[in-house]
């Protein structure tokens, strides 16, 4: 799909296409359908990613609690979403062993009672080892830190998922 064929999408196609950019946000994607026409991709990315910024940090935060925890329950019942459930599947969140799925859980809990939100890290530009090692290590940071960085984490996530519908195949259908 090419920018004019997303500048002409109506209100509800572009919501309904571009909804889970942000993980379970279309609010956002809702409010950036109104800063049309977007000359590329790179401007449409950047709209949300202004979106994002002009949030206060309750609302960045409020973001960064839509993400599931990686390889936690979601992943085990089934209910991730779909995008969520590739980008897991990816980095080997749904193979990992009993210790490595013992200590993700004890790591995420960890770092939900330290920060209030779930752990956010692009899965798709990253392994379950080094996705072990991030956690551990950003466990330690301060919640200014921690929210700062998921929230780039968050941006890292819209632009794939952005590049993926716009230049796959797939959305030439839509």
């Amino acid at each position: 799909m090419d920018i004019s064929a997303v500048n002409a999408l109506s209100y509800e196609d572009f919501v309904n296409t571009f909804g889970n950019v942000v993980e379970k946000c279309p609010v956002i994607t809702a409010a950036v359908w109104s800063r049309r026409p977007f000359v590329s991709l790179n401007a449409l990315e950047a709209a949300i990613s202004d979106f994002i910024d002009e949030l206060p940090e309750s609302g960045k935060e409020g973001i960064l609690r839509c993400h599931p925890d990686l390889a936690g329950r979601d992943l085990q019942r089934g209910t991730l979403t779909r995008e969520s459930r590739q980008e897991q599947a990816g980095a080997g969140m749904d193979v990992l062993t009993s210790g490595e799925a013992e200590r993700m859980a004890r790591l995420n809990e960890e770092y939900k009672k330290r920060f209030g939100f779930p752990f956010v890290i692009c899965a798709r530009m990253n392994d379950k080892a080094n996705i072990l090692r991030q956690l551990s290590e950003r466990c330690q940071n301060k919640r200014a830190v921690e929210r700062a960085r998921g929230i780039e984490e968050v941006k890292k996530i819209c632009r794939l998922r952005l590049q993926s519908l716009l230049l796959s195949d797939g959305a030439n259908k839509l």
